[in-house]
């Protein structure tokens, strides 16, 4: 970390502060705080903010499991983002029909993933389209008129909106944990 961490557990003397910190700690749970909460924590606001927007992205969409899991783990590989990786990457693992060469394929695959499924391939149509919409936003931000196609085609209006603001959200997390090496994976 290229700050030191906030004292675990925190001390705020502000009463909007320590109401911050509870906030944080009861979304976090019997886990406790993580390295990322104790970097957000020296701004109080900051990280009250990122707990309700992260605590939406991933408790309250519609999404499967799979499908936002498949995405922030893509945007982890492709920022080298690995403590991020360390932590999605066992929540992927253990959904329904995800399988090591599933996971070896996200963490690998060059960019540019061809839309689609097949028998030789470890994912099915939707996560392809995911994996494909994922690439696009988090390099080249701008996304190809044929991938958008292909998502909308296979997920609702909700859903896109969903995987859309997954895609974003863990890319300010992979550019936040990179920049100030957040769990001293990143390099």
């Amino acid at each position: 970390m290229r700050l030191p961490y906030v004292p675990n557990p925190p001390e705020f003397s502000d009463p909007a502060d320590q109401a911050i910190l509870e906030r944080v700690q009861e979304r976090r749970g019997e886990r406790g705080l993580l390295e990322l909460d104790r970097a957000l924590l020296h701004s109080p606001p900051v990280a009250d903010g990122w707990n309700s927007f992260l605590g939406a992205i991933r408790t309250r969409t519609t999404i499967p499991d799979s499908i936002r899991e498949t995405a922030i783990c893509r945007v982890a590989v492709l920022n080298n983002a690995w403590y991020e990786w360390g932590h999605h990457a066992p929540l992927l693992d253990k959904c329904p029909g995800v399988t090591a060469e599933f996971m070896a394929h996200i963490k690998n695959a060059p960019l540019g993933l061809e839309v689609g499924a097949g028998p030789d391939r470890p994912w099915d149509e939707k996560h392809a389209a995911v994996l494909a919409y994922t690439d696009q936003m988090t390099i080249g931000v701008k996304v190809e008129d044929g991938v958008f196609a292909e998502l909308r085609r296979l997920f609702d209006e909700r859903e896109v909106v969903e995987i859309t603001a997954t895609v974003a959200a863990y890319n300010c997390v992979s550019r936040f944990l990179v920049a100030l090496d957040v769990g001293e994976k990143n390099t």
